[in-house]
């Protein structure tokens, strides 16, 4: 009669059945991570233990120094790399150059516009024109590509090719075409 009894509609002996494959499993699952602990266990206790433990700790010790220590000079070198970029900001960065014949009885392109730049486009245009009689030279202060002083067409073209130059370095710089041959 006890085994013709049910436990939630299913007849006792399949629901022993069950709990007998379910406690078998668990047990296999619990051997397996047992050993699998134990060799864990093994192999932290061969890092840790003795001569080799302690000088895996020193070591680690000695890096977490070094990486504050890196971290320290990394602050400085961002500190002194905002200071170098506003200085360097302001330096002559951008050259043009025209040579041209400043009068029609002199040959040799001995006149000159020279445009000094920086990166904001800011500097000098130097003109120097030559003659027979003496040379002449000009200044003229350049503001973010533009002068409130009149300029001559030499002028013009040199802080043009001043204001351009990281383009034409870019151009001759760039990798060159391939062609395939077939």
């Amino acid at each position: 009669m006890l085994l013709s009894a049910t436990a939630f509609g299913i007849r006792i002996e399949i629901v022993l059945i069950i709990l007998f494959v379910l406690i078998l499993a668990l047990g296999i699952a619990l051997i397996l991570t047992i050993r699998r602990l134990a060799y864990v266990n093994r192999k932290y206790y061969v890092i840790m233990s003795g001569k080799r433990g302690k000088d895996l700790e020193k070591v680690i010790l000695t890096r977490f120094k070094e990486m504050d220590k890196v971290k320290v000079s990394a602050k400085r070198v961002t500190s002194e790399h905002r200071k170098f970029k506003g200085q360097l900001d302001s330096c002559i960065d951008k050259i043009g150059l025209v040579k041209y014949d400043a009068f029609d009885n002199l040959a040799g392109q001995l006149s000159f516009s020279l445009a000094l730049l920086n990166q904001d486009n800011t500097g000098i245009v130097l003109n120097t024109m030559h003659s027979r009689d003496g040379c002449y030279t000009y200044a003229k202060e350049i503001i973010k590509g533009e002068s409130y002083i009149a300029l001559s067409e030499e002028e013009k073209q040199a802080i043009s090719k001043a204001m351009t130059v990281e383009e034409e370095i870019e151009e001759l710089t760039s990798p060159e075409e391939t062609f395939d041959i077939e």
